[in-house]
């Protein structure tokens, strides 16, 4: 006996993937025998709630309708059915079976509250602001922390431990908030739409995670005045910002911990009467507290303390509205699995509050529509609290199949993502290839072999043949990117062909003047192509071809088709596709291609692509 069901196929689920509060849901369930019973068996999650939905006969198989609750939910759901002989059988994602074996399926129930649609639409540029552009060698006297600052441009970021055996991160070259205003011209070459600043409020650190000030710009950066001409200036090009809100710890070297006593006014490791002490878990007080991993110079806030929650979230000028009254115009929240679900709701609020078309972005590396952190099942897109995640499955489902991998892996992965996320939220993730915190992608992409020790590490560049292969996997990993529904995002730099392995080797100085100018044309055009295709920005999303290292990809919307038929393989792949028109134009090369018969014959080259329009 064979029973069926596929939940990414309308004709057996309907409407596909995540639903509304409230909404219908039509199951069909296939069998080629008779059957005496069947009913949908639904767990509720949050609510803790059992039900079982019967089914009635219809054709050859079994029809049902299950509400979604009116709160959002995580539905988990099989199907039981019983056998004319009184048997019973189970059927869950692993097949049929005994009940107690059996995977549920997934279903999200989500509140459909306003996502603002300019993020998931257009370009995201990431800088490291340290590292993107300077106009002077800055001077870091006087300044948080003890600062080194590199004379040159082109020095590679210090990395080694110092003498005490510690990795600082305070070495310094001096890019700055007006460096940055002095390329928003280049950003617009890109076709960027959104710039994602990495932190730039003051910090003992060149990264600046570990915030000392919330409420002051970190002054080898610039001033608040310099923050606001950023956003004014990126914004008369149609640019928007995004900060970066690190908001689950901050520095012990800061206004509020104040460990080294920089700071004049007392902070919690100094005296229990701070104003910011029950902002931070002592046990005992001094020498014992939490901390983000244990990472002693990143003391962990308590997120449920009321004055920090006030300053932060709450009050009229909390740093999440003031900062946005400057002109930013979202945030992402660093490390969003540390934050609790009302928390990040708060801080939602209070952005729609501020400005209603403000976005709000979470750190998260895995699915995050069912994503446990710290025994907690997060509720981050069910309407309430973030609008899009950081896509991180993408980044691993793209390299694992650039690297060698079966593109049917990478369908399988992806299309779980759109089937776990509610539509809105699968159109507005982060798109990445590279971040500050992985390897540069040419790095990646390029190098046979990664050296064992640090040392190697730094000094490795790319053989010429590793270069070629580097740039052409890059090539149609940047083809896929600005093809995938969500902002494609480059990591500064990425354009250019900057190397480097782990952090802080990835964290280079933008190489100005030394780029590499047939890459960057490329970025440009991808950019201009995203730009200008509406299917390519909002459209739905087709699978035409998946199979090892063929990937054909069918963006439409309305009457607007753009097909991205790639091959990571290497060798040449034959393959043919639909296609509803007499003629077809490679968008990238100007290339045109005669169908017949509704039928596209395509000979794609190794590591290489077309985006067909």
């Amino acid at each position: 006996m064979s029973v069926w069901f596929d939940s990414r196929d309308v004709r057996y689920k309907d409407p596909f993937g995540a639903v509304s509060c409230g909404a219908e849901v039509h199951f069909t369930l296939g069998a080629d025998e008779p059957l005496e019973a069947c009913c949908l068996l639904v767990r509720q999650e949050f609510a803790g709630l059992e039900q079982e939905v019967p089914f009635s006969p219809s054709g050859d198989g079994w029809k049902g309708v299950l509400t979604a609750p009116v709160e959002p939910e995580l539905i988990w759901y099989a199907f039981r059915v019983r056998r004319p002989d009184g048997s019973l059988l189970w059927l869950g994602r692993n097949g049929c079976g005994g009940e107690a074996d059996r995977q549920r399926w997934q279903l999200t129930v989500y509140e459909p509250t306003h996502t603002p649609d300019w993020f998931g639409r257009g370009v995201t540029y990431q800088i490291f602001p340290d590292r993107f552009c300077r106009l002077a060698v800055p001077d870091g006297h006087g300044m948080v922390g003890q600062r080194l600052v590199h004379q040159r441009w082109d020095d590679t970021p210090q990395w080694q431990p110092d003498k005490a055996g510690e990795i600082r991160n305070n070495d310094y070259f001096g890019g700055s908030l007006l460096g940055i205003i002095s390329k928003l011209d280049y950003l617009q070459s890109l076709s960027v739409s959104t710039l994602y600043l990495c932190p730039i409020f003051e910090a003992d650190s060149n990264h600046r995670y570990n915030t000392a000030d919330y409420r002051r710009i970190d002054p080898m950066l610039g001033t608040e005045e310099d923050f606001r001409q950023l956003c004014r200036e990126a914004h008369r090009r149609g640019i928007r910002v995004l900060l970066d809100g690190v908001f689950n710890h901050t520095g012990s070297n800061s206004r509020y911990f104040n460990a080294e006593g920089f700071y004049p006014e007392l902070g919690a490791a100094q005296s229990q009467d701070s104003l910011y002490f029950d902002w931070y878990s002592f046990h005992p007080w001094p020498t014992d507290y939490d901390a983000w991993w244990g990472v002693r110079t990143l003391p962990a806030v308590n997120e449920e303390a009321p004055t920090y929650r006030d300053f932060i979230v709450r009050s009229q000028d909390s740093v999440v509205r003031h900062w946005l009254r400057q002109g930013a115009d979202g945030w992402r929240l660093d490390v969003a699995d540390e934050l609790p679900d009302d928390f990040i709701a708060e801080i939602r609020q209070a952005m729609e509050s501020e400005k209603p078309d403000s976005f709000l972005l979470g750190e998260v590396w895995e699915d995050g529509s069912n994503k446990i952190a710290y025994s907690h099942r997060r509720r981050y897109l069910l309407g309430r609290e973030t609008h899009g995640l950081m896509n991180y499955p993408f980044r691993t489902a793209a390299l694992a199949w650039l690297r060698g991998g079966d593109a049917s892996a990478f369908r399988r992965d992806m299309e779980e993502v759109r089937e776990n996320y509610p539509p809105a939220a699968f159109h507005s993730g982060l798109n990445i290839l590279g971040t500050h915190d992985t390897p540069r992608l040419l790095t990646m992409l390029g190098a046979a072999r990664t050296p064992e020790s640090k040392d190697d590490r730094a000094a490795y560049r790319l053989s010429p043949e590793e270069l070629d292969m580097g740039l052409a996997r890059l090539r149609l990993g940047a083809l896929l990117l600005y093809s995938f529904p969500g902002s494609p995002t480059v990591f500064y730099g990425d354009e250019a062909g900057m190397q480097g392995f782990e952090d802080p080797l990835n964290r280079g100085t933008y190489p100005w003047g030394q780029e590499d100018s047939s890459l960057l044309a490329y970025f440009r055009q991808l950019g201009t192509l995203r730009k200008q295709r509406l299917s390519l920005q909002c459209g739905d999303i087709g699978y035409l071809y998946a199979v090892g290292g063929g990937l054909v990809l069918r963006r439409q919307s309305e009457d607007e088709v753009t097909v991205a038929a790639m091959n990571a393989g290497m060798q040449p792949l034959e393959l043919s596709i639909p296609w509803a028109g007499a003629l077809a134009k490679d968008a990238l090369t100007g290339q045109h291609f005669f169908a017949r018969n509704g039928m596209l014959r395509l000979t794609l080259p190794p590591v290489g692509g077309v985006l067909l329009v």
